[in-house]
């Protein structure tokens, strides 16, 4: 048994060894014929990072010819695949410029969007990838109102602006987070009224209510009212859109708290 394995592994290795070798004598063949035919057999095989370099050599000779039209998208697609993604966008951008009456443009502008979505970061890291691809995104979807993508597309972007507005909520809960409850009003208010439909409402709410409770508590006297009033407001406008809160127990202890120095401050 050992010794057929080992014979199995020998043949594997002349044949990988055979197929390198057909690969680079091709790579640095002038004859555009073969290039092709085997670019197509290494994409029919998934081996796209080859079929890629041929590819990329034999499209500028193929340009204005019927195979042009195929090699370009293949071309495209291969990118996709290997992970280049900006480069997967641009060149499928060039295809429905080059091709705008092909049966393949609806795909080819799908994917270009698709590869861009690819490069958003993560939401701790600049956004400008992320609100690129939205765009591109949302293009696609009003240009294709009745795509069999459109609903791929639609999670797409439902994705990447949840993923916006997450960096967003992170960059104002970290106002309350260091203790700078002015700014952390201003910036979580603002957020609430910016991103209406976020799922993170619930949670900016809490921590617009814990800022101001913290503002009004330790507020100089002629400000305290105001501030107290202010915090209140906040505690109902939580309680009222989400009763079942998951904060309801530290939102009912602030609460309590503000009750009791409302009554204080009235009586005093």
């Amino acid at each position: 048994m050992n010794k057929f394995l080992t014979f199995l592994n020998i043949i594997l290795v002349v044949f990988l060894c055979i197929s390198c070798n057909e690969y680079q004598k091709v790579l640095k063949s002038e004859d555009i014929k073969i290039k092709y035919d085997l670019a197509e057999k290494y994409y029919e095989n998934q081996e796209f990072r080859k079929a890629s370099r041929l590819f990329e050599q034999i499209k500028p000779k193929y340009r204005g010819k019927p195979q042009g039209e195929r090699i370009t998208f293949f071309y495209a697609n291969c990118l996709l695949n290997i992970k280049s993604y900006v480069l997967a966008s641009y060149e499928f951008e060039s295809f429905v410029k080059a091709y705008p009456l092909s049966q393949k443009v609806e795909d080819a502008k799908y994917l270009s969007a698709f590869a861009y979505y690819k490069t958003s970061p993560s939401h701790s890291l600049d956004q400008g990838e992320t609100i690129e691809a939205i765009d591109k995104l949302q293009d696609f979807i009003n240009t294709y109102p009745n795509s069999e993508r459109m609903s791929s597309a639609n999670d797409l972007v439902k994705e990447l602006r949840e993923k916006i507005e997450f960096k967003a909520f992170e960059i104002a809960k970290q106002y309350n987070t260091i203790r700078d409850y002015k700014s952390a009003i201003i910036v979580l208010d603002d957020f609430i009224s910016d991103y209406p439909g976020t799922p993170y409402r619930e949670d900016a709410l809490f921590y617009l209510l814990d800022s101001s409770y913290e503002l009004a508590i330790n507020s100089v006297e002629s400000k305290k009212k105001e501030r107290l009033e202010n915090a209140k407001k906040v505690y109902l406008e939580l309680i009222e859109t989400y009763p079942e809160t998951k904060y309801i127990e530290q939102s009912t202890k602030l609460n309590d708290d503000l009750e009791k120095e409302i009554t204080t401050f009235a009586k005093n």
